[in-house]
Order: structure tokens, then C-alpha cells, then sequence
């Protein structure tokens, strides 16, 4: 970064720099990015730090417009961006959220280790690849009739359990038991719901993906005990989707809504793209309302996956359901608007938090944390890319202080889907990633060149700077063995 462009830029400590409210005047609060200086770099160079301020503009925002160290250019809101928002006098944004609400992860442990697994490999990855329909516009196995696609935005993953899809207990261990209060179809489109309902149970395309790996380091040995992720070799399932074309949709409708909102309401922003409506409005309830359809439709996707990589385990290891021990860590979401109650000045506040790659991290005792995890905080789940490694981390105390407990959520793009492409022209990325041991079977070799590892920042540097920064703590790290991609 050239030493001028940081003339507005407050360095605070090693991991946190300041936007001051001068940096564009009309910013109600700072901006606060997590990053070392060679991130920062980075940052500078796609525009990202602008988004910071201009999320800063939002009516009602608190504290700061947060950034965490995956952050990198999105639509309206920088991916990685984090902002609360007044209940009472605040605005809900869909561009804080994004057009696919709940991408989210979910991890499953098993009794398998890498020993079990390695031999039967690529049989396993070619079942999980046949198994879960994935692909741009990919169908499911689900035939949803009448009225289910309501059901399913009104329930969430506790109707795919309902339909057999899984074990009850998963629900325990997903965010908000896998569907979240105050879900209205009535307020999802036709046309979202058309969308959805033939890709309920799909994996979908771009940066989505399903990950067989082995733990190969041991960070935190109480919380990796309490996760039951304590054990060096041992195999787990990464599952990365989200709420596929009917959350997209949601999206879409809201912000030909909102647009007209912000004139409604007399709403001065820096760009449009931030189009946002009063929390309490008609017009912010009826998205929240959309919103929370498309997480619970995205719970129950990812519910259903899961059920079907249990499937293919079966098929392929002759062992029983309670040897293969395949249980549920965690699932969490990454791109989700919440009404929740933090301290803000001393007093607690109800705000409306925005989070847009950026996962929640709840430190230990809070309530919303599964009982099994509450004495050692709440799982974050950080998928890194396709060649390298993933992380579980824990969240933190710091984080309820500085960021209404949010952390990073991946290792955050660093080339465009056509740089990368550009770059890995002519390159085999399936024999390169099998060379160093990894299985992977994708739906192009376009999309595969889109996801090699060097389009990515090195997720082990994200997380570094997070655990530094307190804002979560590593647990584990987990390296690839075989990937299905979109």
C-alpha cells in the first residue's frame, strides 16, 4: 500500500486499523479492519476499504463498520463485512446479507481415520459426486408437491429430519436448532419459491463444495475434545452450500423493494447498492421475514446433504452406522441478517446484525451455544481452499466485546473467478490437486480452474490474524482428501 494512501488510515495495533468518520464525510461511525499490513495491501487494491466506509453511512449503525481478514469486494456490503443496526431507529440492508442468504458450512467427524479411508478414496469421492446433485441449475433427488416448499421455509432442517433426512440430533448441534423464528412464506415470491423447490438437497456451483479430510493439527485439546475433534488422522466431512435460487430470488425481489425505500424514507446513501429499509418498516419485516425463509430453506439443504454423505459412507465402507460413528459437529451460517441483543455504550441493545461472510462466534457460557460446547465456546467453522487447509476455531469473549460476536468465515478470494481462470490456463487442476493426494470430481474444468487454491488467500493467515486479534481461537486444522465441486 503507498505510504500516502494510508494517511487516513489509523493503525490501531499489529491486527486492527481504523477508517476515521473523515475518511468519507457522512460516515456515522469508523470503520475497524482485522489484517496484518500485507493484507491490507491486498484489501486496498479491490476497493474493499471504500465498502468499509460506506457501510459506515448506514442510518442507525453502532460501534463501527467492522471487516474481517478474508474481506474483499461484494455487492454493496465488502464480503467479510460485519454491521449492527439499531432495532428502533436502524436499517436492514440485503446487501449486509447477500444473494445467497445462509451459505453456510457444516462439519460431521467420523470414526473413521485416514488409514480407513485412503484405499477406497476415490470410490468414495465419486459416490458423494453421484450422490448430491450439484452444477449451476442442478436438480435434486426431492420431489417437493402442493404447498412443501412451504413447509420446508417454515421448519427448516426440522422437516428434512421429519422426512427421515438425518438424526434429531443434529438439529441440537445448527444455529438456531436449524430454523429461525419468524419465517413467513407468505412474503417469499412465486417466483423464489419456483426456483427452490426443485434444488432442495443440491450442492449448487461456484465456491460450493464437499470436503472429505483428516485432522492434522491439534491447536486447543479441551475444545477439540469437547467438539470430538481430538484425534490426529482422524476423518471429517466439510459440507459449503447455501439457499441455492430461491435465496437468490429473496434477494433479487427485496432489492427492487428497497430501492424505492430509500426514497420513501428519505435515505441519503453513498451507493445504491445499499439499498435498505427501516428495521420496524413494512418493508424491512416483510425481508426479514423472506430472509428467514431462505436461511430455514438453507438449513434443511444442507440437512439433507448431509443425510446422503452418510448414504455414500455406507455404501462404500463395509461397516455398520454406529462403527462409521458420522455425527454432527456444527452447522453455521455466513451470510444472515439477526435480530440480536448486544452491549452497546454500556446499555443492551436490540440491533439488527448484519453478517456477510462472516460467521458468528459466541465465547463460552452464552446460552445460544449447545449445552455439549458451552463450557468451551462456540464452534467456528473456517473452510479454507480445495489444496491446502480448513480450520475449526472457537469463539471468543473479545468477539462479544469488539465485533457482536463475529469472526471471518473462509479464506477469502484474492483473484477474480476470471483471473484465476486467466492464470490456471492450460493447467490440469484435477492432476495437480491429485498429485498431492487430493480427489476431486467437478462439473467443469472451467468452474475447477475458477476454485484452484491460488485464487484464494492462504487461509492459515486469515485465521492467524482472527486468533491474534481475539476475536475467535484455533482449534483444529484439517487438510483435503477429496472434494466434490459444483
Amino acid at each position: 500500500m503507498a505510504e500516502q494512501t494510508l494517511e487516513k488510515v489509523r493503525r490501531l495495533d499489529d491486527y486492527r486499523w481504523e477508517l476515521p468518520q473523515d475518511y468519507k464525510p457522512g460516515m456515522r461511525v469508523p470503520g475497524i479492519i482485522y489484517a496484518d499490513r500485507e493484507m491490507m495491501e491486498a484489501i486496498h487494491l479491490d476497493q474493499a476499504l471504500d465498502q468499509v466506509a460506506n457501510v459506515a453511512f448506514l442510518p442507525g449503525i453502532v460501534e463501527a463498520s467492522f471487516a474481517m481478514p478474508d474481506i474483499h469486494w461484494g455487492y454493496g456490503f465488502p464480503i467479510g463485512g460485519v454491521a449492527a443496526t439499531r432495532v428502533e431507529d436502524g436499517v436492514v440492508s440485503p446487501g449486509g446479507v447477500g444473494f445467497d442468504i445462509n451459505c453456510g458450512v457444516r462439519l460431521l467427524r467420523t470414526r473413521l481415520t485416514e488409514e480407513d479411508v485412503r484405499p477406497k478414496l476415490e470410490e468414495l469421492v465419486t459416490a458423494l459426486f453421484r450422490e448430491v446433485p450439484s452444477g449451476v441449475g442442478s436438480s435434486g433427488k426431492i420431489n417437493l408437491k402442493g404447498g412443501e416448499i412451504d413447509q420446508v421455509l417454515r421448519k427448516g432442517a426440522r422437516w428434512a429430519v421429519e422426512q427421515g433426512f438425518g438424526e434429531p440430533e443434529d438439529l441440537e448441534f445448527t444455529e438456531e436448532e436449524g430454523c429461525i423464528p419468524g419465517a413467513d412464506p407468505a412474503r417469499v415470491g412465486h417466483k423464489a419459491k419456483k426456483r427452490g423447490t426443485p434444488q432442495l438437497g443440491t450442492l449448487g456451483s461456484g465456491n460450493h463444495f464437499l470436503e472429505v479430510a483428516v485432522v492434522d493439527e491439534v491447536y486447543d485439546a479441551d475444545a477439540a475434545q469437547a467438539f470430538g475433534l481430538d484425534q490426529i488422522g482422524q476423518v471429517v466431512v466439510w459440507i459449503h452450500c447455501g439457499s441455492r435460487g430461491l435465496g437468490h430470488q429473496v434477494c433479487q425481489d427485496s432489492l427492487q423493494v428497497m430501492d424505492a425505500s430509500v426514497k420513501t424514507y428519505g435515505i441519503e446513501l453513498p451507493d445504491r447498492q445499499l439499498a435498505c429499509a427501516p428495521v420496524t418498516s413494512p418493508e424491512g419485516q416483510d425481508y426479514l421475514a423472506a430472509l428467514r425463509c431462505a436461511a430455514n430453506f438453507a438449513w434443511a439443504n444442507r440437512q439433507c446433504i448431509a443425510h446422503w454423505v452418510r448414504e455414500s459412507f455406507l455404501q462404500v465402507f463395509d461397516r455398520n452406522k454406529e462403527d462409521l460413528g458420522i455425527e454432527q459437529v456444527y452447522d453455521i451460517a455466513h451470510n444472515i441478517a439477526k435480530i440480536e441483543t448486544h452491549m452497546v455504550n454500556g446499555l443492551e441493545t436490540e440491533v439488527c446484525v448484519h453478517r456477510k461472510g462472516s460467521t458468528r462466534a459466541f465465547p463460552p457460557g452464552h446460552p445460544e451455544i449447545p449445552e455439549a460446547y458451552r463450557s468451551v465456546g462456540q464452534p467456528v467453522l473456517i473452510p479454507g481452499d480445495m489444496g491446502r487447509y480448513s480450520f475449526v476455531a472457537v469463539g471468543t469473549s473479545q468477539a462479544m466485546k469488539e465485533t457482536f460476536g463475529s469472526t471471518c468465515h473462509g479464506a477469502g478470494r484474492q483473484k477474480s473467478r476470471g483471473a484465476a481462470r486467466r492464470l490456471m490456463e492450460g493447467v490440469d487442476v484435477a492432476q495437480m490437486l491429485l498429485d498431492k493426494g487430493i480427489v476431486v470430481k467437478a462439473r467443469s474444468k472451467r468452474g475447477l480452474a475458477e476454485e484452484a487454491p491460488e485464487a484464494y488467500k492462504d487461509a492459515a493467515k486469515v485465521v492467524d490474524v482472527a486468533h491474534r486479534a481475539g476475536i475467535s481461537t484455533r482449534v483444529v486444522r484439517t487438510r483435503p482428501m477429496g472434494v466434490v465441486k459444483g
